[in-house]
């Protein structure tokens, strides 16, 4: 990492606004890429998804209610997990503090995973969430969408994710150091925490009709970790080595 050199306000204040115009050519970016998401095609969902809530079976519609448009957080926590993935609950955990603003803004975000919904709803009460959370264990939602896969996939390389085609079959002795972590803190192997993944995928209603309007994965999801925002504009910005964060409920008292 750069040392920053120690100067007068003067001159601070100069470097200052040179990085101010490069924030502003940035925010336009910004909304110029947003504008490119909002004009993509959108699809149209024909088949009937179910899943597992807690008031009951919901369709893909359902999990809507009552609004136009809905957002999905592909949680992973799969069904032989112990606890959902500590970098997916960093990220849920700002869930709650904007939900109420989306709902207000006729959009609801819900977050769907494939463990069964007693071990999601178990989790939701120890995190302390109360975001909508479904189980889509039996079904081909998370697989369509490219964050569930299969062990044979893992076997042959058949693994699409983040658009893009592995091509290689995982192997168990070179599994990198974060990913292990990661799969230690659910309970269970490399090789089955890698058969979900995280991402996000927005819908849209129209009637009857329902669309999938746009989907992003990995880094994609790096503008809804919250902490990383703020991180970023830190000192000593990210300053991360490797996984070095846990669930809120782990760490020691400061």
């Amino acid at each position: 990492m750069t040392t920053p050199t120690i100067a007068t306000r003067d001159t601070w204040l100069a470097a200052r606004l040179e990085l101010l115009a490069a924030e502003k050519e940035l925010t336009r970016r910004s909304d110029e890429i947003a504008r490119l998401r909002r004009a993509l095609p959108r699809v149209r969902v024909d088949k009937a998804y179910r899943f597992d809530t807690a008031t009951g079976s919901a369709s893909l519609a359902d999990l809507f209610a009552g609004r136009s448009q809905l957002l999905v957080y592909h949680f992973m926590f799969g069904p032989d997990y112990s606890a959902g993935c500590p970098s997916c609950s960093a990220i849920a955990d700002g869930f709650d503090g904007f939900a109420v603003h989306l709902a207000n803004h006729d959009v609801t975000l819900a977050a769907v995973s494939r463990a069964p919904l007693a071990k999601l709803l178990a989790y939701q009460r120890r995190m302390g969430w109360t975001f909508p959370w479904a189980a889509a264990a039996a079904g081909d939602f998370t697989a369509d969408f490219n964050v569930a896969f299969t062990e044979q996939q893992q076997r042959d390389g058949d693994i699409v994710y983040n658009y893009r085609r592995s091509g290689h079959a995982m192997d168990a002795a070179a599994v990198p150091e974060p990913v292990a972590c990661s799969a230690a803190a659910c309970g269970t192997d490399a090789a089955t925490y890698m058969r979900d993944r995280p991402g996000m995928s927005a819908f849209v209603r129209e009637g009857a009709e329902i669309y999938h309007t746009y989907s992003t994965y990995a880094r994609g999801l790096d503008g809804l970790w919250g902490m990383y925002a703020w991180l970023d504009r830190a000192p000593l910005g990210r300053n991360e080595t490797g996984i070095w964060w846990r669930r809120h409920d782990e760490y020691d008292a400061r």
